[in-house]
C-alpha cells in the first residue's frame, strides 16, 4: 500500500479495534463489518463508527436523510403471507369479496397501527424533529411500505442477520420479535442515518452512534484489484491489533529479534553449559534464526550476507537492530515503530522444532520400509 493510504488505513484498524474491544472479554473482530465500495481512491477510505447496510429504502417517498433518530430493529413480517394450509374460501357478492380482503389485511395493519403510534409517541414535544428509523428482518410488502413513509418513517427490509446484532451494539436498543410489546425502551439512537445511491447500489449509513461496540470500515476504491488489495491489508491489521492487545506485548522487528536470539545462544557461557551432542543442536538451530533476516534482506535486493556482517557489527552494548529495507543498513526497530506479535513469534519457535522432529521420524519409516523390502542374501530362507 501506499504510505498515504497506509497510514490512514492504520488508524482506522487501531481504532475499530478498540472500540469493540471489552476488558475481560475475548475481542470479537466479527463486530467489525468490512465493507467495500467502487469509488473514488483509496485515501477516502476511513472508519464508520456506526453500520454501513449494503441496501436501502424501498418507496420513493421515505426521507432520504434523518438526525438524531429513534431506530427500531424488528424481526416481524410486515406483510401478508399465505398459510400453510389449502383453504378455499366462497363469496356471491362483491361486498363479500371485499371483507375477505380486508379481513386478510387487517391483520397487517394492526401491526403498522402499533409502530405508527410508537412512532407519534417519541418523536413529539421536544423530540417532534427526531427521526425515526425501523429496521427488520423480514419482508415488508408495498402497502405496509407506503403506510410507513406516509408516516415519514425510513424502513429498511430484509437486513442481513448479521446486521441486526450490529445494530443492537452500535446503536442500543432491544430487537423485537413482535409488536405486541414495543415501548421506548426498546429503542435504540443514532445521530444520523442517510441514504448514499452509488450506480445502481443503494447504501444506508447509520453514523455517529454514542458509545458503538461494532463499527465499519468502508474500505474505497477506483478498481477492484485495489479494493482486494486494501481489503487483505485491513483483516490483517486488525487481527495483528487484536493479538497485541490481548498479548499485552510486542516484540522488535525487521529481524532484531532472531539476530539477536542467535547471539544470545552463541553465547560461551550459554554453550558450555549444554553438554554432548546436544551443544550441536544448539548451534544449528542458532543459525537456522538467521533465514528470516537473509529472507528479508533478499526481499528488499541487499545481499544477506552483507547485511548479516553490518548487523553484527552494530550489535555491541546490547542494542536491538534490525534491517532497513529502504537502504540495507541497519537500523533501531523500537524507535522507527516495527513491531512483531508476540505470539507469532512464540508460535514459529514452537513449531519449527515440531516440524523438524516430525520430518525426521519421516526419514526414519522410510528407510525402515526399505530395509524391510531388501531381498535375502543367498542361502537364507525366505
Amino acid at each position: 500500500l501506499a504510505e498515504s493510504v497506509a497510514t490512514q488505513v492504520t488508524e482506522a484498524v487501531v481504532d475499530a479495534v478498540l472500540a469493540v474491544a471489552e476488558p475481560g472479554k475475548p475481542i470479537d473482530l466479527f463486530m467489525v463489518e468490512i465493507m467495500k465500495m467502487q469509488h473514488q481512491t483509496a485515501t477516502d477510505s476511513r472508519l464508520v463508527k456506526g453500520l454501513v447496510l449494503d441496501h436501502g429504502a424501498r418507496h420513493p417517498d421515505m426521507p432520504k436523510k434523518l438526525t438524531n433518530c429513534f431506530v427500531l430493529t424488528l424481526n416481524v413480517s410486515l406483510e401478508y403471507e399465505k398459510t400453510e394450509v389449502n383453504s378455499s374460501f366462497f363469496y356471491s357478492s362483491a361486498e363479500q369479496r371485499d371483507k375477505l380482503i380486508e379481513s386478510e389485511r387487517r391483520f397487517v395493519d394492526d401491526k403498522l397501527r402499533k409502530i405508527v403510534d410508537l412512532k407519534n409517541t417519541v418523536c413529539s414535544g421536544p423530540n417532534k424533529d427526531c427521526g425515526f428509523v425501523l429496521i427488520n428482518q423480514k419482508g415488508i410488502d408495498p402497502l405496509s411500505l407506503d403506510v410507513l413513509a406516509k408516516h415519514g418513517i425510513f424502513a429498511l427490509r430484509r437486513a442481513k442477520r448479521r446486521n441486526m446484532e450490529r445494530l443492537q451494539l452500535c446503536c442500543g436498543g432491544i430487537a423485537q420479535n413482535s409488536v405486541d410489546d414495543l415501548t421506548p425502551k426498546v429503542l435504540g439512537r443514532a445521530g444520523r442515518v442517510y441514504e448514499h445511491v452509488l450506480g445502481e447500489n443503494k447504501y444506508t449509513y447509520v453514523e455517529e452512534c454514542k458509545d458503538p461496540r461494532s463499527v465499519t470500515i468502508l474500505i474505497k476504491g477506483p478498481s477492484a484489484h485495489v479494493l482486494q488489495q486494501t481489503h487483505d491489508a485491513v483483516r490483517d491489521g486488525l487481527r495483528a491489533v487484536k493479538n497485541a492487545i490481548e498479548d499485552g506485548a510486542l516484540v522488535a522487528g525487521a529481524g532484531a529479534f532472531q539476530v539477536a536470539c542467535r547471539q544470545h545462544l552463541l553465547r560461551p557461557a550459554f554453550l558450555n553449559s549444554v553438554q554432548g551432542k546436544a551443544k550441536m543442536g544448539v548451534r544449528a538451530f542458532a543459525e537456522a534464526m538467521l533465514i528470516i533476516p537473509k529472507t528479508i534482506a533478499a526481499n528488499g535486493g541487499y545481499d544477506p550476507m552483507d547485511v548479516l556482517v553490518a548487523l553484527e557489527e552494530e550489535m555491541v552494548d546490547g542494542r536491538v537492530v534490525g534491517i532497513d529495507l529502504n537502504t540495507g543498513e541497519a537500523l533501531d526497530p523500537v524507535q522507527e515503530g516495527i513491531w512483531d506479535n508476540y505470539r507469532v513469534l512464540r508460535q514459529q519457535l514452537h513449531s519449527c522444532a515440531v516440524i523438524a522432529t516430525n520430518l525426521l521420524h519421516v526419514d526414519e519409516v522410510m528407510r525402515a520400509g526399505r530395509a524391510s523390502l531388501k531381498a535375502p542374501n543367498p542361502g537364507e530362507e525366505e
